[in-house]
């Protein structure tokens, strides 16, 4: 087996690989310093005005070692008594002062001590919230979608699951690097940072009740294994696997892959057809392209449709789905049409949304 090049799933100089923490899609909160420091200014303000009404009514407290009360002693007892210390050695005697105090330095306090243990209890409670929300999305995943490897063929898989309707709650990415994962919840996808080569990883990910899998390695020897231990978890669900060179493909097929894509071999081919024929290479492109010109869709039969020959249908059929067979528009086993048929057709893009039923095969690379 070839191995070109370095993979993003074989990198382990600075990421933590042993432990595979599921990454959620952050609420919209602030940060927590941020939050802590606001909470500081408020409690910073709050000391202030008591020092402030301390030292104005400064005469009507009376401080037990010599009697007067400058702005230090505002300042302290200030402290003491919104901290609820209260040592006594400083006190208001005074009508005014009591009263000030009943009315004004009494409210700061509570607020004082609103604020201290609010900041407290956030950060006890942050990770139990935190707890809860994996657990409720523990529970609620079902038939999702697991996305190993989030480099450009992954984003571009992505993009094109997207364009079928296909939810971002029912996504989950696996990949080593925590940036890539905070990148992806950033936008509103669930995410587990660890070696997908790991049953341990893809465990955490639910691979085990996921209905579909994509393998976007960057090394072949990665996606087979992955495809080794995703197939040994997960024995239904459908595994689409990228490699870079041809002759590796029968490894993931034999590996337990369903479908497999080979990148290199594709794009040179691509190149070497817009050499020989421009015009035939640009249509290519439109058709790899998504949401642009000409879309390749998968669709069921309209009952217009049944008894009819492929030819005589309003789209451009090149292959019909019966069954588990696939059947070239030109076999003489396609035609007539049934009502349990699925035909892959090539449509323009703004008519490929037309169908609910429709699965658009195409994607951006």
């Amino acid at each position: 087996m070839k191995l070109p090049g370095d993979d993003a799933m074989a990198r382990a100089a600075d990421e933590h690989l042993n432990t595979a923490p599921v990454k959620l899609p952050k609420q919209v909160v602030e940060r927590p310093l941020r939050q802590v420091g606001k909470r500081l200014m408020m409690a910073m303000v709050v000391l202030g005005v008591t020092v402030l009404i301390v030292w104005f009514d400064r005469a009507g407290y009376h401080d037990n070692s010599d009697g007067g009360v400058d702005l230090l002693d505002s300042v302290y007892y200030a402290t003491v008594t919104l901290s609820t210390t209260g040592y006594g050695d400083i006190v208001p005697y005074s009508d005014s002062a009591r009263l000030t105090n009943v009315l004004l330095v009494t409210p700061l306090r509570v607020l004082f001590l609103i604020i201290l243990v609010g900041t407290t209890l956030e950060v006890l409670t942050e990770r139990t919230r935190e707890e809860f929300r994996l657990n409720r999305w523990r529970s609620q995943l079902r038939d999702h979608t697991v996305l190993i490897g989030y480099g450009t063929k992954g984003r571009s898989a992505m993009q094109t699951l997207f364009a079928t309707g296909l939810k971002k709650e029912q996504i989950v990415v696996v990949d080593p690097s925590f940036k890539v994962i905070e990148t992806a919840n950033a936008e509103g996808i669930t995410g587990v940072v660890g070696d997908a080569t790991r049953s341990d990883v893809l465990l955490r990910a639910e691979l085990q009740r996921a209905r579909q899998i994509v393998i976007a390695t960057q090394r072949d020897d990665t996606a087979v294994l992955v495809t080794l231990t995703a197939r040994q978890l997960n024995r239904g669900a459908k595994i689409v696997a990228a490699v870079r060179e041809e002759e590796n493909a029968p490894l993931l097929r034999q590996s337990g892959a369903d479908a497999v894509i080979t990148s290199a071999s594709a794009a040179g081919r691509l190149l070497g057809l817009s050499v020989l024929s421009p015009s035939a290479g640009t249509v290519m492109e439109d058709l790899i392209q998504q949401g642009s010109g000409l879309d390749l869709i998968e669709r069921p039969v309209i009952k217009s449709e049944v008894g009819k020959n492929v030819r005589e249908t309003d789209d451009l059929v090149v292959s019909v789905l019966r069954g588990h067979r696939l059947l070239g528009y030109d076999d003489p086993k396609a035609s007539p049409l049934q009502i349990t048929d699925r035909v892959i057709a090539i449509v323009r893009a703004s008519s490929s949304s037309d169908g609910d039923d429709s699965v658009r095969l195409t994607s951006a690379e």
